[in-house]
């Protein structure tokens, strides 16, 4: 029932290094490890969770600099069966992509990253809803509704706030699967 645990398997199974520390997986390559579980047509069910948002110092972080740009600098997407009829162990992974974002990719990711992380620095934390962002969005990364993080209001003070985390929108991710794939 946890969802991260077949990324952490292939993690384990392929050595990636990183654990939870927002470096890439493999530090000393600079990849990222992403599973995505993808229907029977390649489609991902579901968005991509990028890294967890340090609500209290992302105002004073700069783009090059963000977690993000970190994480999705080089990324080992591993498609991998998502149907949840399926037991867990007659589920496939598929032929993984190598995959670093163009241009337009990378001006996406900016621009969205630029302007969530700009509401959070002004704190509007708490007006921040998944429909932001057209490739990258923010979501409640947390076990349960009870669990903080420390953040910042809109006059500067500090506060607890549900943590965040940043993901990717499904149709950015099939657009990657679809290229590499011919889909």
């Amino acid at each position: 029932r946890h969802k991260g645990w077949v990324g952490e398997l292939i993690e384990r199974a392929l050595g990636a290094s990183a654990g939870s520390r927002a470096t890439p997986d493999f530090e000393a390559i600079g990849v990222e490890l992403k599973t995505v579980p993808v229907d029977a047509g390649g489609r991902p069910y579901e968005s991509t969770f990028v890294c967890t948002i340090p609500l209290g110092e992302i105002g004073q972080v700069e783009w090059e600099a963000s977690r993000v740009r970190r994480k999705l600098s080089s990324v080992l997407w591993m498609p991998v069966e998502g149907d949840r009829r399926k037991a867990p162990g007659d589920r496939r992974v598929g032929s993984p992509v190598l995959w670093q974002p163009s241009a337009d990719e990378l001006g996406a990711l900016r621009f969205d990253w630029e302007d969530l992380a700009g509401r959070i620095g002004r704190g509007e934390l708490e007006d921040i809803t998944g429909h932001l962002g057209r490739v990258l969005q923010i979501r409640p990364k947390a076990r349960d509704s009870r669990s903080r993080a420390n953040g910042l209001d809109a006059d500067g003070a500090l506060t607890r706030a549900l943590p965040r985390g940043f993901y990717l929108r499904a149709s950015f991710t099939q657009a990657i699967l679809a290229r590499h794939f011919g889909l």
